[in-house]
């Protein structure tokens, strides 16, 4: 397995590569996973999410326990919505709560696929090949927004926001996830502990069918969904998402003007 991050050096520019002994060896991207022959320590560098998806496909359904629990039939082909590329940030970013929204705002642990090149109509196979690896994501929502309207779901307003779809904190290529669970703790309280392998649709199959629908690009993600033990976050409180072999994706929630408290004590401190 490969560790790959992607992370914002002292004058700006963003670098992105394989992960080893503290060392980032810098490739051309992740379209283009070609070395450049830089070496760079990872103590000067901030990591960022670990891809820029251009969007982030997200699932509905797609785990038998849930399915079950709700008393819904699996599906036939992946529900999924789309999340914009501005709802992405890394992990030990802020999740900024909407500021004319004050309702309950969600978790959902999950694993993220990354694809790794252009894919439209593929083949199993096909699909499989176009995986570049996996990540971490914690798809987070208004809860309170997706029934507002009693004419209209509104799936992506409620998933949508800035900040809404944190990913990281890196990309690990020969990840085997058939033996992973998704491990979620709120606050250091464990609220979700589910296999993987209960997915109603394997990676490959998602990556192929979602591909006969719209192309998916290098750097894409798709949120493969959820189980059991999706609960609300409040105000300062800090969701940890963990996948053994990827790592921990850690976010606290905080209103704007909190977190812009928060902020200036940090330059305060500095």
């Amino acid at each position: 397995m490969d560790t790959w991050m992607r992370l914002m050096a002292n004058d700006g520019s963003i670098v992105f590569g394989r992960v080893e002994n503290g060392y980032l060896h810098e490739y051309e991207g992740l379209d283009q996973p070609v070395p450049t022959g830089a070496v760079l320590s990872l103590r000067a560098l901030t990591p960022l999410a670990p891809c820029a998806p251009g969007k982030v496909v997200a699932l509905w359904n797609n785990f038998h326990a849930l399915a079950r629990k709700l008393e819904k039939p699996v599906p036939d082909h992946p529900l999924f919505l789309i999340k914009p590329a501005e709802s992405v940030i890394g992990s030990g970013e802020t999740i900024l709560r909407p500021a004319h929204y004050a309702g309950k705002i969600v978790f959902e642990g999950e694993l993220g696929i990354v694809i790794g090149k252009r894919c439209r109509n593929a083949s199993l196979e096909e699909a499989q090949a176009a995986i570049f690896g996996y990540t971490v994501v914690n798809d987070v929502t208004a809860a309170g927004l997706l029934a507002e309207n009693p004419h209209f779901p509104q799936w992506c307003r409620a998933k949508g926001f800035d900040t809404f779809c944190c990913l990281g904190p890196a990309i690990v290529s020969g990840f085997d996830w058939r033996d992973a669970s998704v491990v979620t703790l709120l606050d250091g309280v464990e609220r979700q502990n589910y296999p993987l392998d209960d997915m109603v649709f394997t990676p490959a199959q998602q990556v192929s069918l979602i591909s006969q629908d719209l192309t998916l690009e290098a750097g894409d993600v798709i949120a493969c969904g959820t189980s059991l033990g999706v609960g609300s976050i409040g105000e300062g409180a800090t969701v940890e998402v963990t996948i053994e072999g990827i790592g921990t994706l850690a976010n606290t929630l905080h209103s704007p003007v909190a977190a812009r408290q928060t902020q200036s004590e940090d330059a305060r401190v500095v």
